[in-house]
């Protein structure tokens, strides 16, 4: 395995661990587990668990001043110029509601509820803007194509009247 050089730029990943426990007899070392102890078809016990890759990002440091505008704001998550999704105090709660779990789990369902709308939200908007800037290079695509037409029969009437004088002569 292989880490990844770049986070996907949906924050998706359909990448999973696979975790085995097997049951051992008391006194087994670290040098005393094989391979064979995890094969179902020798007829041990083995417990199988799949877990699914998050992509968390890094904490920000908190701000040693807190600014005015910040103190009276929702948490929400927002998404800066260049596409990364910044970190809020509510993604914070989400993170550590499913690291340490609490009684409240109307409120990390709540909260998981409204980060996968906006999350959905930020989505159609990304595929709408993608949808706009192809319809402009379509656009832009069909008005480059070279001479207008009407350029053409121009040029073409004045060679027959010029071939025409020149004819006369």
């Amino acid at each position: 395995m292989q880490a990844q050089k770049e986070a996907p730029e949906d924050m998706q990943c359909k990448d999973k661990f696979l975790l085995q426990a097997a049951v051992v007899s008391p006194g087994t070392t670290t040098k005393d587990i094989t391979p064979e102890m995890f094969s179902k078809e020798s007829g041990n016990r083995v417990e199988e668990s799949k877990l699914r890759v998050a992509y968390v990002p890094p904490p920000r440091p908190p701000s040693p001043v807190r600014e005015g505008s910040e103190e009276g704001s929702s948490p929400r998550a927002s998404v800066s110029d260049n596409g990364t999704v910044n970190q809020t105090s509510e993604y914070n709660t989400l993170l550590r509601a499913h690291i340490e779990p609490k009684e409240n789990t109307t409120e990390v369902k709540t909260l998981i509820s409204k980060l996968t709308d906006e999350k959905n939200s930020v989505i159609q908007q990304n595929n709408k803007l993608q949808q706009e800037l192809e319809l402009l290079r379509r656009g832009s695509s069909k008005n480059g194509g070279g001479i207008p037409f009407l350029y053409v029969v121009i040029v073409g009437l004045l060679g027959i009247l010029l071939g025409y004088l020149l004819k006369r002569t």
